[in-house]
């Protein structure tokens, strides 16, 4: 497998019961990039990353990440792929009775039992500015948080190993308009600082526009094209022409534009 390709998936297959979900899905995921991963509900977004970070044992096919096999590895090798990757779930999905911090610090005393208390602390306030929050968030606990704030905590935790490759199940489910721009702004930022590939689940179009490099679309039990948004748009298949020109992709392209235009004015009087 190349160097280039971080995630390949080959010929996977998952089912619950006799319900099929996935049957010969493949699927590659580029070193640096961005890829968006969309699909109708009951398409199995979330399987497919559970399938790849090892939660969900499929039926049949292949995962490499970094390389490596993931399916079947003992529990010593597995440890030492996952210790690279970081996993925002839905809505975060925080522990409720430890604090933003303590939250944090659970895959650093995870994998790294060992380390100094006082350093788990400075690392843990390190990572939770890194994602925008204030300093006076880490000893709240996450009832005590926004639902942005929430968001901002589950990806401190994300990056507490200072992974390589970054998993994001919906990221901005149930934020505002302007708290879930300010999140992909984030998402983006660190992405090119640190270097991060993200496997990225959503539904929101303004997402894909804003700041997928490529999109991976579900359907028929399998990724039925990769690309970006004009390649897509070539395509001739019923649910991606639906789903891009609809009318909440054209709403999503036109603020695309918008914000393409706002920052061009604003280099401008740089």
């Amino acid at each position: 497998m190349s160097d280039d390709i971080v995630i390949s998936v080959r010929g996977l297959k998952n089912c619950f019961g006799d319900q099929v979900v996935h049957e010969g899905l493949d699927l590659d995921v580029r070193r640096g990039e961005i890829l968006g991963v969309v699909g109708g509900s009951g398409t199995g977004k979330s399987v497919l990353m559970r399938s790849v970070i090892g939660l969900q044992t499929p039926v049949e096919g292949e995962i490499h990440v970094f390389g490596e096999n993931t399916i079947g590895r003992d529990e010593t090798e597995a440890t030492e792929i996952r210790k690279r990757w970081g996993i925002l779930f839905q809505g975060g999905a925080l522990f409720s009775t430890l604090t933003v911090s303590e939250n944090v610090q659970v895959p650093l005393k995870e994998f790294y039992p060992r380390l100094d208390p006082a350093l788990l602390q400075e690392i843990a306030a390190y990572k939770v500015v890194m994602t925008g929050l204030p300093p006076e968030a880490a000893p709240k606990y996450p009832a005590e948080l926004s639902g942005g704030m929430k968001k901002r905590a589950g990806l401190a935790r994300a990056l507490a190993l200072d992974p390589e490759l970054l998993f994001l199940d919906e990221p901005t489910a149930g934020l505002d308009p302007i708290g879930a721009a300010a999140f992909d702004e984030l998402t983006a930022s660190l992405q090119k600082t640190l270097g991060l590939t993200v496997f990225l689940i959503t539904h929101d179009l303004d997402t894909l526009y804003a700041i997928c490099d490529r999109v991976a679309v579900l359907a028929d039990k399998k990724v039925i094209a990769v690309g970006t948004i004009p390649e897509l748009l070539a395509l001739d298949h019923p649910w991606i022409q639906e789903y891009f020109n609809g009318p909440r992709g054209r709403t999503a392209v036109a603020s695309a534009k918008a914000h393409a235009v706002a920052e061009d004015v604003t280099e401008d009087r740089g």
